[in-house]
């Protein structure tokens, strides 16, 4: 029984940090979740590339030690350097799902025509930084700055600053409101504004 456990903590010690990343890398980006089936297999190859830099880290450091004195390897130090590079690899895979900048190389190189971003919707979002208009049910029309939005079209809502009514080619302003919330199901279509204040 006591090999039985002393196995099972070897095994989770090997299997966490692979977990963690990718838990790093759902927390930061607005991905759906997929199955748990697929989170488990994606979690798994988290755990090999944290392993193979794990043992790339330990042989970097018993090179290293030949000339300088580094202390002891053991495995209280192998789980720290594996715990750090999940945490890492999830925060570097985040950060490149979030702006798109891995994709538009591939898509340079012509491998592929998608983007990092989980929906056309999430995209730009993403790209236009710049005032809309959403168009309500009822042909009701509502400009502003969107200060906050939904990562997916059929829930949630828009968070819109400096809000306006259109109404017939005139503008009239939400005077006393700093911010209105709109959900998203209610919106059928979002214009994108041209920058035309710089």
């Amino acid at each position: 029984m006591e090999n039985l456990a002393s196995d099972l903590i070897q095994l989770l010690r090997y299997l966490l940090p692979g977990f963690l990343a990718a838990w790093v890398f759902y927390g930061f980006t607005s991905f759906v979740k997929p199955s748990q089936f697929e989170r488990v297999v994606q979690a798994l190859i988290f755990t090999l590339i944290v392993q193979v830099g794990v043992y790339f880290y330990k042989a970097m450091v018993f090179y290293l030690s030949k000339y300088w004195v580094l202390g002891l390897w053991g495995t209280d130090i192998e789980l720290v350097a594996s715990v750090v590079i999940a945490a890492t690899l999830g925060f570097l895979f985040a950060y490149f799902a979030n702006n798109d900048k891995f994709h538009s190389v591939i898509r340079k190189v012509g491998a592929s025509k998608e983007t990092s971003y989980p929906s056309e919707w999430y995209g730009e979002f993403s790209n236009k930084v710049t005032y809309i208009v959403l168009h309500l049910d009822g042909e009701r029309r509502l400009y502003g700055w969107p200060k906050e939005w939904p990562s997916n079209p059929e829930k949630g809502h828009f968070s819109i600053e400096q809000a306006s009514w259109l109404n017939d080619g005139k503008e009239t302003p939400l005077t006393g409101v700093k911010t209105i919330l709109i959900p998203a199901r209610d919106v059928q279509m979002v214009e994108f504004m041209e920058k035309n204040w710089e």
